[in-house]
């Protein structure tokens, strides 16, 4: 009899021991994967967390500016919004997301950014390969004209070229097609400076 609870009590311990120790693996495994997400996985999660939801995210700009956003769409290094300016206006917006110098989330929206993101089928999307430079040499293509917010201010014109790691903006006025004649000059801006891209 003494022997039975004495071999009970023993297989109880070992059992909690394990228990802890899967426990203390698992938790380790998770401070794991949180230490190897980035802001655009967490921002990409959050995303697909709110499938269909409205939600807005207020970024700061590496000028300070604050942008209260809806993002739309994700690329390797960028992510397309909605940004609302005047009344209930919205105007299209792209981000590159290493320019960032923060993201204000909700504190209800936090779990959902830590969330393993969700791969169809292993693969990323087409879009989630698209580096800031394919974004802008199509904007070029189309000969659209944008606002470019650096941090000395804001440019309008037209992208004339997209290098490696710059662009050339044919600096005109808001409204006027570009033509050599409304030009004011081509500026040349590293991608490094550009901190908005308004469409």
């Amino acid at each position: 009899m003494r022997w039975d609870n004495l071999f009970d009590d023993l297989e109880s311990q070992l059992e909690r021991e394990l228990t802890a120790e899967e426990l203390d693996l698992e938790i380790e495994e998770e401070r794991l994967r949180l230490g190897r997400l980035s802001v655009r996985d967490r921002l990409v999660a959050l995303h697909e967390a709110r499938a269909g939801a409205a939600y807005r995210l207020v970024v700061t700009l590496g000028s300070g500016e604050r942008l209260s956003v809806h993002p739309v769409a994700f690329g390797r290094d960028w992510f397309s919004a909605d940004v609302a300016v005047e009344g209930s206006r919205t105007r299209h917006c792209i981000v590159p997301i290493g320019v960032l110098a923060g993201v204000g989330l909700e504190v209800s929206l936090v779990p959902g950014s830590l969330e393993p993101a969700r791969a169809p089928d292993g693969h990323p999307s087409l879009s989630a390969r698209l580096g800031f430079t394919f974004v802008l040499r199509d904007l070029c293509r189309r000969r659209r004209a944008v606002d470019l917010v650096v941090a000395g201010g804001e440019l309008h014109g037209t992208l004339d070229r997209v290098g490696r790691d710059h662009v050339d903006l044919a600096v005109h006025d808001r409204g006027v097609p570009r033509r050599t004649s409304e030009v004011r000059e081509i500026r040349m801006v590293p991608l490094a400076a550009v901190l908005l891209v308004r469409l």
